[in-house]
């Protein structure tokens, strides 16, 4: 079984470090770790350190530091604009897309998002995607957890304006360019809009083909809000080589 993963603010030097802290809690306490087990401590920004158990407490462990080894981030950067979702379907969505590499997630209030996030609530509902994405990241071993954009949500017209820096493709039912055969950047953010249950609409279509976006399907099936991303991501994890 691989090495788990527990973040932490700044990444300690070689020697001795005290984990301790809802992490520490986590590894002591649920996961159980006992002394000459090994772990992974990292700082979500593409940092990971090998570290083994010298001692367990109560909601703490004493650890052995090794050497810092720095990931780069991978590029293109994969960018999903994620329509606002009902139930509990958007966190479906950031978690199994998380944990297949997504690097940044959006929350797009679109125009046939149910759901709204407005004031309080939407920055809780912000602050729980990226809680989502962050335990999703420790799950996968992942050295860079993905930012979740938004604040708290990102309208259309901000997103347009985004697209003009990098390249974009719009999930769309009715498109006849298939995601597989499009050309991918080599660097820069690759945007991937997901719209919510009712799907994109018409006027949002157009708002972003005029900001030079591309509407691709995946195949003939039509996905749920919280998979489509999943499935997108997967494919072109595959064209650019990272699987």
């Amino acid at each position: 079984m691989s090495r788990p993963l527990f973040l932490v603010d700044a990444l300690p030097a070689i020697g001795r470090f005290v984990l301790e802290g809802a992490e520490g809690r986590h590894a002591a306490d649920v996961q159980r770790l006992q002394p000459g087990e090994e772990l992974l401590l990292g700082d979500g920004l593409g940092g990971l350190a090998p570290a083994t158990v010298v001692s367990a407490s109560k909601g703490s462990l004493l650890l052995d530091v090794g050497a810092v080894a720095r990931t780069e981030p991978p590029q293109p950067r994969l960018v999903v604009a994620q329509g606002l979702a009902k139930g509990d379907r958007g966190e479906l969505a950031v978690q199994a897309m998380t944990e297949v590499g997504v690097d940044e997630i959006l929350p797009w209030a679109a125009a046939r998002s149910v759901t709204q996030w407005r004031g309080d609530r939407g920055a809780k509902s912000r602050d729980k995607w990226a809680a989502t994405a962050r335990e999703a990241a420790k799950q996968a071993r992942r050295a860079w957890v993905p930012a979740v954009g938004g604040t708290p949500d990102v309208s259309t017209k901000n997103l347009a304006a985004r697209m003009a820096a990098g390249s974009a493709f719009v999930l769309h039912e009715e498109a006849v360019v298939r995601l597989a055969a499009v050309d991918l950047p080599d660097a820069g953010d690759l945007i991937l809009v997901v719209g919510p249950e009712g799907g994109v609409a018409p006027a949002e279509l157009a708002t972003f083909t005029e900001a030079g976006a591309v509407p691709v399907r995946l195949g003939d099936n039509v996905l749920r809000t919280s998979t489509a991303g999943v499935a997108a991501i997967s494919l072109l994890n595959t064209r650019l080589g990272r699987w």
